[in-house]
């Protein structure tokens, strides 16, 4: 089943040709990558995984649809300490999922968390509020993530 019919593709087109882009498939399948993963996908990994069906998509193609879709607001682009770039999803067509990150500077494994979402945003929207009067600075959204070592490398 195609991206379009199972997770209504239609919610991002929009924001594609705002800012002067065509829709292509090869634009549909990385979306449609992003869409079906809860894992932080570099572009080597989108590759990989719709490299069978779009053999014509290469590697360049899907960098710069990547940083096309971080400058459409549609993709966010992580560091997460392992040489390279990931990304996943803004939102997807239900919206936002809206998580923070745990990152292990072991093995570089990523944990997506909600707890004390609700709590950290009341602090987050006091602290932009106070930013964006102070330094008359408009913010769009922010990103969370706590450096440390995971369980199992504790465990080691």
């Amino acid at each position: 089943m195609s991206c379009k019919r199972r997770c209504g593709a239609q919610w991002w087109h929009g924001k594609v040709k705002d800012c002067g882009y065509r829709i292509t498939s090869g634009r549909e399948a990385i979306i449609e990558a992003l869409s079906v993963t809860q894992d932080h996908l570099s572009a080597e990994d989108v590759y990989t995984r719709i490299h069978d069906k779009y053999p014509n998509v290469g590697l360049t193609t899907i960098y710069r649809t990547l940083d096309m879709l971080v400058n459409a607001g549609l993709v966010f682009r992580f560091d997460f300490g392992d040489g390279k770039s990931r990304y996943e999803l803004t939102e997807g067509p239900k919206g936002a999922h809206h998580h923070h990150h745990l990152v292990c500077t072991e093995c570089k494994r990523v944990i997506d968390y909600t707890d004390f979402i609700d709590d950290e945003l009341e602090l987050l929207r006091s602290t932009e509020k106070g930013l964006s009067e102070k330094y008359g600075f408009r913010i769009d959204n922010h990103l969370i993530q706590f450096y440390g070592t995971c369980t199992d490398c504790l465990a080691k």
